[in-house]
């Protein structure tokens, strides 16, 4: 089943959006750079836990400009709306 997670992304200083902007990394569907406590946040999609954390530690994690991840995996899978008002 497949799996969407928020990745969220401390940066060295003024460098967030190169990041969100320097490379198109499979599996992110969208990224933006923000205000607050982190610098970036990527949605990324992927079949399993295992590309998920390929994605994660083995290109993002690793890129010079970024100090820090969280990631938040979502309770819902991709293509599930679970809104109710």
């Amino acid at each position: 089943m497949a799996i969407r997670a928020f990745v969220l992304l401390t940066t060295k200083p003024g460098t967030s959006q190169e990041i969100v902007t320097s490379r198109r990394i499979k599996g992110v569907k969208m990224a933006s750079s923000v205000f607050g406590r982190f610098d970036a946040v990527l949605v990324i999609e992927a079949k399993d836990l295992q590309e998920l954390a390929k994605i994660i530690y083995e290109v993002i994690a690793t890129h010079p400009n970024v100090v820090h991840t969280e990631t938040l995996i979502s309770v819902f899978p991709p293509g599930t709306h679970r809104v109710e008002s």
